[in-house]
């Protein structure tokens, strides 16, 4: 069973463009002008994928993914086109669709722990320099060496703090720190957290099995993660989508070629992956995109020019959908040229004429197929109508929304938020351990002179009574020391010169 893409119109005979399940982890990209479509598109694709018994993970950055949740509305022109396709069976149908959100606001919060993100993307959210990544990558080492867990972002801080302390020291043994910049990876931590990504760390941690979940009757489930606020944040978007796809590179065991793929991972918005990415970021990008097919993964990309993605990465994309592109701009001129020569020529079809031409709902596809002499071969480029999706093809309502939520299988998992105990909490109460150390010698001394106070007033009122008394017998006691200092004193000095006088009269 192949996934029905739509109906080709490069000449009067067209047939039926498809999608073959075993190459669906091939990749591939969609990519378009707005407004062309490209939402349509993949939402056909994602259905066609749950069809089959494929979970889809996709971001929902306009809000009208969130569609795929509810029925159509059997709109008389979207049955024409059904129609028109050639598609017998059509009548609207709702998917089975688990809402997510980092915010927790429009769906199930995604929660990482700082520790799984690492100092590599953690440096590119909070867009760090060089010097000061390098600092990150010494707070992550110490938290290692000193077993220290790394949950959240308070966990961050209070390590910081600890490198602020002991920055002669940890310089010595780990690098240098500087005190500037400690204070820069503070203030981006703050800058961080007023943007909300406060509560993206923290547990329960997503678990990947829980987007890869499959339904009772085998239809897999389409993960929808709202990203209309998100991608107001494009590192915190582009980076937590590059940990979600580097996590399942690195969970997922290798299981080779397979009749379908395990999950459908779909980028949107993806020049904000590459854009301002450092090489080294791009080519771990590449080298996911390469080996995560042997883990029975799809990744597609989809944006608004196929030279949004790097050469390296595009090659590797297999299966392809292009709506129009408007040459209105020397920029858009240039995205044409690199859209025809991308696709296998067809002597019937100009590709770089036509693609400018296309209607909304129209596109250029080429996907892999097999041949009589060889397997997973681009097909010619073909102009295609694109079938439409039996579901919503818009947003949904916050009812509706909620209704969704609370048939969900993970809401009491993901829901509440769990606050273990981690660096923060250790490192608050070995301060305050040792402040109590300090503060115990302090306390014995002032309780001993406190006690010896107290025996020493209490002999007082034994021997002298009262406080009034006590002052009388004072002042009498100081007056009689007088008078008898006096008197010595008088008997001392005349022994001195009687001695010295008598002396000198012998």
């Amino acid at each position: 069973m192949s996934i029905l893409i739509g109906k080709s119109v490069t000449t009067p005979q067209g047939g039926p463009v498809t999608l073959e399940p075993k190459y669906g982890n091939r990749h591939g990209l969609v990519a378009g002008a707005t407004g062309t479509g490209k939402t349509v598109t993949l939402m056909t694709l994602a259905e066609g994928f749950s069809k089959l018994g494929v979970p889809v993970f996709l971001a929902d950055v306009k809000g009208d993914v969130a569609g795929l949740a509810l029925a159509g509305s059997g709109d008389a022109k979207v049955a024409e086109r059904a129609a028109q396709i050639g598609v017998a069976d059509y009548a609207p149908a709702a998917n089975p669709v688990v809402f997510w959100d980092l915010y927790g606001k429009l769906g199930h919060p995604v929660r990482a722990t700082a520790s799984e993100m690492g100092p590599t993307l953690l440096a590119r959210i909070l867009e760090l320099n060089d010097t000061q990544a390098g600092v990150l990558d010494i707070v992550f080492k110490l938290a290692d060496d000193r077993g220290l867990l790394l949950l959240d972002l308070e966990d961050l801080r209070a390590l910081l703090g600890v490198v602020a302390d002991e920055r002669k020291d940890i310089s010595t043994s780990y690098g240098l720190v500087s005190t500037q910049s400690v204070g820069a990876i503070q203030r981006a931590l703050l800058r961080l957290e007023q943007d909300g990504a406060d509560q993206f760390f923290g547990e329960p941690a997503l678990a990947l099995a829980d987007l890869m979940r499959t339904t009772q009757d085998g239809r897999g489930v389409v993960n929808v993660l709202a990203a209309d606020q998100l991608v107001l944040k494009p590192r915190l978007y582009s980076s937590f989508l590059l940990w979600l796809l580097s996590e399942l590179f690195e969970t997922l065991p290798e299981v080779g070629d397979l009749d379908k793929p395990k999950l459908v991972f779909v980028f949107d918005e993806a020049h904000l992956l590459f854009d301002d990415a450092p090489p080294a970021l791009q080519q771990r990008v590449e080298q996911v995109v390469r080996l995560i097919r042997s883990k029975g993964v799809g990744v597609y990309f989809c944006s608004q020019f196929p030279d949004d993605v790097p050469d390296n990465i595009l090659g590797q994309l297999g299966n392809r959908v292009q709506h129009a592109l408007r040459a209105f701009t020397p920029r858009d001129q240039k995205a044409v040229r690199t859209a025809a020569e991308t696709f296998v020529a067809n002597p019937a079809l100009d590709v770089a004429k036509v693609i400018s031409a296309l209607g909304v709902g129209e596109a250029l596809v080429s996907t892999l197929h097999d041949t009589d002499t060889s397997k997973a071969v681009p097909m010619p480029v073909e102009r295609t109508l694109i079938a439409p999706p039996r579901c919503r093809m818009g947003a949904i309502t916050d009812a509706e929304r909620m209704q969704v939520r609370a048939g969900s299988p993970v809401g009491a998992k993901y829901d509440t938020r769990v606050d273990r105990e981690s660096a923060a909490e250790m490192l608050a109460a070995k301060a305050h351990a040792a402040t109590e150390r300090v503060d115990a010698p302090k306390a014995k001394t002032q309780e001993d002179d406190e006690n010896e106070g107290g025996f020493s007033q209490s002999v007082k009122d034994v021997l002298f009574g009262t406080k009034r008394r006590q002052g009388m017998v004072e002042t009498m006691a100081k007056q009689t020391a007088r008078t008898v200092g006096s008197q010595v004193g008088r008997q001392i000095l005349r022994g001195v010169l009687g001695g010295i006088f008598g002396g000198s009269k012998r």
